[in-house]
């Protein structure tokens, strides 16, 4: 089944909410600085917006659509540790 046909369920549901959550955003901008050795100017907080998220979330997890995400045991496991790393990340901040 390609990925156009796909319907998305809890996860994909849950995956549009963290990429539209400014929070995770931030996230995604403090964690590729730290990655990469770059400081705040070269890479400021508010970078990433929600497509980005998406664009990086779905790259991660190895899919080309949220809604892959309740389909593929692997994909579906590569978000829920992602999800648990932000939530740790949260409660740290």
């Amino acid at each position: 089944m390609h990925a156009d046909r796909l319907k998305g369920g809890p996860l994909a549901r849950q995956a549009a909410m963290l990429c539209q959550d400014p929070a995770f955003r931030l996230y995604l901008d403090r964690r590729r600085r730290y990655k990469h050795g770059m400081t705040e100017s070269q890479l400021p907080d508010g970078t990433h917006n929600e497509q980005d998220a998406r664009d990086w979330l779905c790259a991660a997890c190895g899919i080309q659509s949220r809604a892959e995400l309740d389909h593929g045991p692997r994909a579906a496991k590569v978000f829920k540790e992602i999800r648990a790393r932000f939530h740790r990340w949260r409660q740290q901040a």
